[in-house]
């Protein structure tokens, strides 16, 4: 049977990984045992996914990211350029810390920019926004956006990735999709028609 996705020779896709229809898998990437990715995924060239990280459908890795075990990311997440993930608080070289894995998750649509560091044990939001650089250190709410080292948050994002500027109701719209929001109780909820 022939394959569903794309692979580039120079990748290498170690036994019992679960690859959906339509991935396109890139120059010099590493698939370790038991990683998934969900279809339609996009893995930049020069990326980790380590054992048992699991991405959902749509998500874009871009070149020189590393995923490590403990990671799991819904649908439609973008990882930018050179971001990393990190899996243990307080790694020594002497000390064999695998046992002490900390989960990072990332929700729906969340984008990290390039050369963020994602701290483990914290959790990403769906459609947060974490900008180039970042150092994530804490949980990040749902739409929330973040920046700098430490990442403090800067504001609210629509799905779309457009910044939500609220006014005194706490209502705000997306000037591309015209989608609506309302800020209630420190939290943004997409309002539906």
């Amino acid at each position: 049977m022939e394959k569903e996705f794309y692979a580039h020779p120079s990748s290498i896709i170690d036994e019992g990984c679960v690859i959906g229809k339509g991935v396109k898998i890139w120059h010099f990437t590493h698939l370790m045992p038991g990683c998934k990715l969900g279809e339609n995924c996009n893995v930049g060239q020069n990326v980790v996914i380590s054992p048992d990280v699991t991405l959902g459908k749509n998500v874009k890795v871009q070149n020189n990211v590393s995923i490590y075990t403990g990671v799991t990311c819904d649908d439609d997440v973008f990882l930018g350029p050179s971001m990393v993930f990190t899996n243990v608080i307080n790694p020594r070289s002497a000390v064999n810390r695998k046992n002490a894995y900390a989960k990072t998750h990332v929700g729906k649509g969340a984008t990290i920019g390039a050369n963020a560091t994602i701290v483990c044990g914290h959790d990403i939001g769906a459609f947060a926004f974490i900008g180039a650089g970042a150092v994530v250190t804490k949980n990040v709410p749902p739409y929330s956006l973040w920046a700098g080292n430490p990442a403090k948050q800067m504001g609210w994002m629509s799905e779309y990735g457009h910044r939500l500027h609220f006014d005194k109701n706490g209502h705000a719209e997306c000037p591309e999709s015209k989608e609506k929001y309302r800020l209630e109780n420190g939290s943004v909820l997409k309002i539906v028609s």
